[in-house]
């Protein structure tokens, strides 16, 4: 029984490793040097509003994504949790920029540093065997915190009062979603609590069942958050392969109170951030989940709501749906 209960906490000590791993291995090494202010790169997206990525001297510590020409109307804000919470906005970069392309301000944890492009992470450091210590808590510490993300509405709220702003009467604050990735999830989750936030995504995260003593922070986020929710969430999850499956699983079947939509894609825990342009099914997901949620749109509805729903008869993914109402 003593070598299971080892078992047990060393594959979850490996699952918060493996959220935490890019933030720590950047803790090791210098980060890149953080852009100037201005914008980064030329616009992207496949949208009707190809979109920027731009650093503000009022928001360093923070990386916006806008229509690099004004889109009509104010737009909703979505704020975005890096994965392993790592401080670089630009770490989603194409992913983002395909997301605010479809007529959205975004804003993503963390000072824009290195503009990814279509590539795959770094290998991971191997599991620790079983038996292994957990890691110190130093090595599970975030760079990024989700009380960011809800400053960031307040930044966006003076931005949009700012006539010298290029975002002034921009951005509609009445219509605000959170997401994020991995680490990043988890801090989706904790400002989705604001009761300004009307929706959420966890892309391949999930509250831990068992987090170690060592997990600090967003890691170490209790189930009891989940209660916290008030409006539609969805989990986007890499499959059994995934880390973070098994929680994400676990918190769809906790979550009672709120419309949830749960979906699988059998990719792994990277999902189709990076291996595919501009965020591939992933970044799909997050523009019609959002349009759905922030603006109304029937139409991106039928990506999730229903039997016959958009995701429900692609190749490759599995869904469940609790409470989204029929087609």
């Amino acid at each position: 029984m003593t070598s299971l209960v080892r078992m047990r906490r060393s594959a979850v000590c490996s699952m918060v490793l493996g959220l935490a791993l890019a933030g720590s291995a950047a803790a090791q090494q210098a980060p890149p040097p953080v852009k100037p202010v201005g914008v980064i790169g030329a616009p992207g997206g496949t949208g009707p509003y190809p979109a920027v990525a731009e650093a503000f001297g009022s928001m360093r510590g923070n990386t916006v994504y806008r229509p690099a020409k004004p889109a009509p109307g104010p737009l909703p804000l979505v704020l975005w949790g890096n994965g392993a919470c790592v401080d670089d906005g630009l770490s989603h970069a194409a992913f983002l920029r395909e997301v605010a392309s479809h007529g959205f301000i975004v804003i993503a944890a963390g000072h824009p540093r290195r503009d990814r492009s279509v590539e795959p992470e770094p290998p991971a450091a191997p599991a620790p065997a079983a038996g292994a210590p957990a890691p110190a808590p130093a090595r599970l510490s975030e760079q990024t915190q989700p009380q960011q993300l809800v400053e960031a509405i307040d930044w966006a709220a003076r931005q949009n009062a700012d006539a010298a702003s290029p975002l002034h009467r921009r951005i509609d604050l009445q219509r605000i979603g959170v997401m994020g990735h991995s680490c990043g999830g988890l801090q989706a989750l904790s400002v989705a609590a604001d009761p300004r936030v009307k929706t959420a995504i966890l892309f391949n995260s999930g509250v831990f069942t068992d987090a170690p003593p060592a997990a600090q922070g967003v890691l170490a986020t209790p189930k009891s958050a989940l209660e916290r929710l008030h409006g539609p969430v969805a989990y986007i999850n890499g499959g059994p392969t995934d880390i973070a499956y098994k929680n994400g699983v676990d918190d769809v079947g906790r979550i009672q109170h709120v419309p949830v939509f749960f979906g699988e894609n059998g990719v792994g825990h990277d999902g189709t951030f990076w291996s595919v342009p501009n965020g591939g099914d992933y970044a799909q997901v997050a523009a019609s989940w959002m349009a759905w949620q922030l603006k109304g749109d029937s139409t991106a509805a039928r990506m999730f709501r229903g039997a016959d729903c958009g995701l429900c008869t692609r190749a490759g993914w599995t869904v469940r749906q609790k409470g989204l109402g029929g087609s």
